[in-house]
């Protein structure tokens, strides 16, 4: 079956651009009178107004709102996860890897949930952040399709320049809410990026009657639910407990970061030979034994005994600051989760968000550690970082890899961002006379 996307071709958007993009040069430099903003459909210029108030950067990455493991417990109990086989059915029909559009499905808050499509277009949306467990509401990274149709409540098109983030604006989008179907309120949203093609008025039609035909499936499958009463199983209604979060900072610094969430929530500086334990527990979350826990910490010497009175030390500290991580014993565990930033960065590589995940990396895990199991993560998190941006990441995202103490030195990396550069690029010389010098 051909795509609903093909040979759909829409010029307007490339005979304005030049236009909106001095707009949007005036708007962001602070000139919000200028009158070249009459230019920009009114539309996009009040969501551009809203974004410049809200202080949205213009150049940021959307900031990640859902580790892997909240967005896999929250996709599966979201309202939208039962119709998704219906969104494919009529937003990628056929071959969806070669659809040539990204469809995503959102939640009310503007956070994406779903993003699947066209293979070559995920992995180069990927690299502005367009992944699932991503925040792409207007407070987040301003005019764009699913969060400027969340803000209107209503269908939008959002066509390259007209985005506010200068990352997104080689791309188009449309997007429409999904209502409540008795309530009316807004449960989520689903959203077409591409080319020109996702812009099309036929683009909008398909979105919107897609829209209404996930709110009528809704509706049928609660109806259907409430005419089977012996089928289900009731249940008291209460609130879902939030539980707290914690989260170990360790890249880019020589003494970590532990913070926490909920009512005690709070930030605490830790030592080093307590942010090595305490990150030895994170990575391995299957427990370790006193002999191998000391040997990740220590080394292999006489490591059990010097091992067992430093964690006593560390029980103490995480019983006044964060009891829920106060470790287990036989084998040492933690019995509750605690994320790492390093292990944030590895999984935004493996969502294919690169941009992101270089704004992340923010060095090396503990550069002054000289603990084995340090040293050995240290080398998986760099190695993940490095192979993933030359395998798969664009010249921009290369370009600032090339300037981060990691990417410097690489010849690697410089020989293949002056191989992606134009042949009248300014950046070449600069970038010939690093590799001779690392060569010479």
């Amino acid at each position: 079956m051909p795509s609903p996307w093909s040979q759909r071709r829409d010029v307007s958007a490339e005979t304005s651009r030049l236009l909106i993009e001095r707009a949007h040069e005036e708007l962001v430099a602070g000139n919000a009178a200028d009158p070249r903003l009459l230019d920009v459909r009114p539309l996009v210029r009040e969501s551009w107004r809203r974004a410049y108030a809200g202080l949205v950067g213009a150049e940021a990455p959307p900031p990640i709102s859902l580790t892997e493991a909240e967005l896999e417990e929250y996709r599966r109990t979201h309202p939208l996860a039962g119709v998704m086989d219906m969104v494919r059915g009529l937003l990628l029909p056929g071959t969806p890897e070669d659809s040539g559009v990204v469809v995503a499905v959102g939640d009310a808050a503007g956070r994406l949930l779903w993003v699947e499509g066209d293979r070559g277009i995920r992995s180069l949306t990927g690299e502005m952040g367009f992944v699932a467990g991503t925040d792409w509401s207007e407070a987040a990274v301003g005019t764009s399709a699913p969060g400027t149709a969340l803000a209107l409540d209503r269908s939008v098109q959002i066509r390259g320049a007209e985005h506010y983030n200068r990352l997104v604006q080689p791309w188009s989008c449309t997007a429409a809410p999904v209502h409540d179907p008795e309530t009316r309120r807004i449960v989520g949203m689903i959203d077409v990026t591409g080319g020109v093609e996702a812009v099309t008025p036929q683009a909008q039609l398909l979105v919107d009657a897609a829209a209404r035909a996930i709110e009528s499936e809704l509706l049928i499958a609660r109806l259907r639910a409430r005419a089977e009463p012996q089928r289900r199983v009731v249940r008291p209604v209460s609130a879902r407990p939030v539980s707290a979060r914690a989260t170990l900072r360790v890249l880019g610094r020589d003494r970590a970061l532990l913070e926490t969430s909920g009512d005690a929530g709070g930030m605490i500086t830790l030592s080093g030979r307590h942010a090595e334990i305490l990150l030895m527990l994170a990575t391995h979350r299957q427990g370790l034994s006193a002999e191998r826990l000391g040997e990740l910490v220590y080394g292999p010497t006489d490591s059990v005994d010097t091992l067992r009175p430093e964690m006593v030390r560390l029980r103490r500290v995480l019983e006044r600051c964060a009891p829920q991580l106060v470790p287990a014993s036989r084998p040492y565990r933690l019995t509750a989760p605690l994320e790492t930033d390093a292990q944030h960065v590895v999984s935004l590589l493996d969502r294919g968000a690169h941009r992101v995940a270089l704004a992340a990396y923010r060095g090396p895990v503990l550069p002054d550690s000289v603990s084995p199991g340090v040293e050995e993560l240290r080398d998986s998190v760099r190695t993940a970082v490095r192979e993933a941006l030359l395998a798969e990441a664009g010249l921009d995202v290369l370009l600032a890899y090339a300037d981060t103490d990691d990417g410097a030195d690489d010849v690697d990396v410089l020989r293949l961002c002056l191989q992606q550069l134009p042949p009248r690029s300014p950046r070449r010389a600069g970038l010939v006379a690093r590799i001779e010098a690392l060569e010479g």
